[in-house]
């Protein structure tokens, strides 16, 4: 998160997956990254040129000219390739037979909101909130986040901007909420579990995504449901929010949406009934990959696992969308498969609403 964007051409480690939170980050950034190499870091030495493909995972330390020539060659089509792009910007997101869909952004720090806006999309379909709580030694206020949320609205306005709640835990710890070493972490303590046992930091950073609603298109969103309990007693914490702000005098946006991500097969089969308190869902791919596959998504070892086009992934991702379309809820996409045109395609066949 706080790489200084122009000076870090490329990212490259011995360990990891690619849809851990730090590859995510590298590819939100534009910046290639191959990672779970295991020992690269011994055969670079300080000073080495090195090429580095994103696209197929693979790293030379010290090409030849020949090869270097390449790469460099490769660049300029991908840069080239990026302008033509450019001219499909500003057009709706709408199929030949007039079939339309939302065509979002990930936002991890306000600071790619010029991003966010070069690319066209129509808003952000995820805002992580991760940043405000990770390397630093103190929690965030709520003025702190009301400011930040409402510039990232305000900025944004009238596109849709999706606030996900807190997602600590699993790669994501902040050191001085005193959380344990776990053995198995993204199968412990993460997500709105966390969220649900620090009720005081959770009640903050919602006081602060309602006031920042004020504007009008903001939408709050639950990461890592996993049972109907978690969400029950989530949607009890934003009730007492709205009552304790109505009765302080804060402005907030009464109608605003709130939904949940379904990253887990628990939250997939219940989806039928879990649809009948938020208001949309949004399919974590990377997330329900790594539990519905039995696999830890930042381990190289068992990298092999991670298959998009699984069955039962597609039909996980088929029966929520049925589910979430039943009781009249879109449903989006927020991970990998929504942004790979490999899967993307599929996604829109499976009537997936929003990427």
């Amino acid at each position: 998160i706080h790489f200084h964007k122009g000076k870090v051409l490329a990212v490259v480690t011995d360990v990891g997956g690619r849809t851990s939170h730090s590859a995510l980050l590298a590819r939100s950034h534009g910046i290639p990254a191959v990672v779970g190499l295991k020992n690269v870091t011994r055969e670079i030495k300080d000073g080495d040129l090195v090429a580095v493909d994103g696209f197929s995972g693979a790293v030379w330390p010290k090409p030849s000219a020949r090869r270097a020539a390449r790469f460099a060659r490769r660049a300029r089509q991908l840069e080239a390739h990026g302008k033509e792009l450019e001219a499909l910007r500003d057009l709706p997101a709408t199929t030949v037979d007039g079939h339309s869909v939302e065509l979002s952004a990930n936002l991890e720090i306000p600071e790619e909101i010029a991003h966010v806006l070069e690319s066209g999309a129509s808003g952000v379909g995820l805002y992580r909130t991760e940043f405000f709580y990770l390397g630093r030694a103190h929690l965030p206020s709520e003025e702190e986040q009301f400011t930040a949320y409402q510039g990232v609205a305000q900025r944004l306005h009238p596109r849709t901007v999706i606030i996900r709640t807190m997602d600590l835990g699993g790669d994501k710890v902040a050191s001085y909420l005193n959380t344990e070493t776990e053995a198995n972490p993204f199968l412990g303590w993460r997500g709105i579990r966390f969220a649900l046992h620090h009720p005081e930091v959770f009640r903050t950073q919602l006081r602060a995504i309602y006031r920042a609603s004020v504007s009008g298109n903001v939408k709050l969103m639950f990461p890592m449901v996993t049972t109907y309990d978690e969400l029950d007693q989530a949607l009890a914490l934003c009730d007492e929010v709205r009552r304790e702000l109505t009765k302080e005098g804060h402005a907030f946006d009464p109608n605003c949406e709130v939904g949940m991500m379904v990253e887990t097969p628990s939250a997939v089969w219940s989806a039928d009934l879990m649809a009948k308190r938020v208001a949309f869902f949004s399919i974590g791919s990377n997330d329900l990959i790594q539990y519905t596959l039995a696999m830890d998504r930042g381990n190289s070892k068992i990298a092999y696992l991670y298959e998009p086009l699984d069955p039962s992934i597609l039909r996980s991702i088929r029966a929520t969308v049925e589910a979430g379309h039943k009781a009249g809820r879109w449903v989006g996409v927020c991970g990998e498969m929504a942004g790979d045109p490999r899967t993307s395609i599929l996604l829109l066949g499976m009537d997936v609403d929003e990427f």
